[in-house]
């Protein structure tokens, strides 16, 4: 449940602050300071260079999140995200604490490639973590809203569709801030086929709470059962039949 989501948030924290103390302003201050990435040795500047960075960033953002469905040890960590079965704004920041310190490493080796502004990594982390609890919320927008909203920004609607059991509505909408990288490269999905009333959260194989909402659960959860379920190759409707994956 959110008590126990909340205490991984705070592990999380922890873990960061003792293996991260530069954390990503800090790396991007210290790259900035060395001269390092693309921008800078462009000489890119101003304005340009925060839209730009934002925007790449939230790429490799989207990038990352096909990348640990798809390669199954990473998926082994990431399906704890997608496990709640209580979905609401915790299931934003319930992630294994590997997968936090994963997800640092390749924001790090990102600022150094790209040399962003520091500011722009501010309102990169900003954007980021407001838009992940938005986008999780178990809200209902205004249908005529969401759709003229989702063409700038991932409604919880939209990402909802994520979190289904189902193969290929889990391997669709990754983007976590902007929706147009779903539209790009194919992996846009609209709605769930049985719309949100009837769609199933969570992962077919993972349905005990002491498994999905107990944080020594949440720990282990990596560590067991097989992961062939959720490839990012399987794009098909698994319909009422369980995917034998995680058994």
């Amino acid at each position: 449940g959110w008590a126990n989501n909340l205490v991984l948030v705070a592990l999380n924290s922890v873990i960061v602050r003792l293996l991260f103390p530069l954390a990503a302003v800090g790396m991007a201050d210290f790259a900035n300071g060395q001269g390092w990435g693309v921008l800078n040795y462009y000489a890119v500047s101003g304005v340009a260079a925060i839209v730009v960075s934002v925007v790449v960033m939230d790429l490799v953002i989207y990038l990352q999140h096909v990348m640990v469905h798809a390669v199954p040890l990473l998926w082994r960590l990431h399906r704890v995200h997608h496990a709640d079965l209580d979905y609401d704004v915790t299931t934003g920041a319930r992630f294994h604490p590997l997968e936090i310190i994963l997800s640092m490493l390749i924001k790090f080796a990102t600022i150094i490639l790209l040399g962003p502004p520091v500011l722009a990594v501010v309102i990169f982390e900003v954007m980021l973590n407001a838009t992940a609890m938005f986008n999780h919320g178990n809200v209902r927008l205004n249908p005529a809203i969401d759709r003229v909203l989702r063409l700038v920004l991932v409604t919880p609607d939209m990402h909802r569709v994520h979190h289904s059991v189902e193969d290929d509505e889990t391997n669709s909408n990754f983007g976590f801030s902007l929706p147009w990288w779903d539209r790009l490269f194919g992996t846009y999905r609209d709605q769930p086929r049985g719309g949100h009333e009837n769609m199933i959260i969570g992962i077919r194989t993972f349905r005990e709470p002491g498994m999905t909402s107990w944080i020594s659960g949440m720990l282990v959860m990596p560590f067991i059962g097989k992961v062939s379920g959720y490839a990012i190759n399987r794009r098909e409707w698994a319909g009422s039949k369980a995917v034998d994956d995680e058994k």
